[in-house]
């Protein structure tokens, strides 16, 4: 409520917790293209965007969705590893779009150390972008989700708490205690693709897709109804005893 003349109402969207105009500012002033994170509880979104007088510009982007659909990731799409995967991911897309560097923008939630935006952070910079940061913020033992594997183990593979905390890893088809190798396939797909290679899960798509070739037989040319029928031999000139044809 104001109390005096000098009150101002702060703006919309500053109310609303979406943007610090005065970081936005800061970052924007710095001249270089901005990478946005922001996760939910599901799905991550990686952007590298930079603003013009009409709008921000989205040069490079990347969600976890993508892991699934395109690079045969089977883990759920909102934990640490898939926010670096999604950022590793970003990060390449950006290189190939000739970008070079960049400077994180967090938005309006706390930098707390190992967090999700810090996890796709290290994904953008072992992809070879440039972005200013401090290794305090990433705890790279959590990025292959190895404590996600030794919780699980912890717990007892096939025990009732395992089955029930675990039940999305189950459905999938992926074993939580073997987390790391199948971070370490996925984040290899993924290069592979970047390289010239064609993604697994589309290869297998075309595989399944393709017809089988069967051996086709020439077909049976069907007699004619004038070779069905007996040759007729034409018949023999009687000859006469004298020599001479019989008329």
């Amino acid at each position: 409520m104001a109390t005096n003349g000098h009150y101002r109402v702060k703006l919309r969207r500053r109310r609303e917790g979406k943007t610090d105009y005065q970081a936005r500012k800061a970052l924007v002033s710095s001249g270089r293209p901005r990478l946005i994170v922001r996760a939910s509880l599901r799905n991550i979104t990686v952007q590298i965007a930079i603003a013009k007088p009409h709008g921000d510009e989205v040069l490079a982007a990347a969600n976890s969705r993508e892991l699934g659909k395109t690079y045969g990731w089977k883990a759920p799409t909102g934990n640490i590893s898939s926010a670096y995967l999604t950022g590793y991911l970003c990060g390449l897309k950006a290189k190939a779009a000739g970008i070079k560097e960049s400077i994180l923008d967090i938005g309006l939630i706390a930098p707390t150390k190992g967090a999700k935006v810090f996890a796709a952070l290290s994904g953008i910079v072992d992809a070879g972008v440039d972005v200013p940061h401090s290794e305090e913020k990433i705890v790279k033992e959590r990025m292959k989700g190895e404590h996600i594997a030794k919780y699980a183990k912890s717990l007892g593979v096939g025990s009732e708490e395992y089955n029930a905390k675990f039940s999305k890893y189950i459905a999938a088809s992926v074993a939580p205690e073997k987390l790391p190798e199948h971070f370490t396939k996925v984040k290899a797909e993924i290069t592979a693709v970047f390289k010239g290679g064609k993604p697994a899960v589309e290869a297998e798509a075309e595989v399944k897709e393709a017809p089988k070739k069967k051996a086709v037989k020439a077909p049976k040319e069907k007699a004619s109804k004038a070779a069905k029928e007996k040759a007729v031999k034409a018949p023999k000139e009687k000859v006469s005893k004298k020599g001479g044809k019989k008329e």
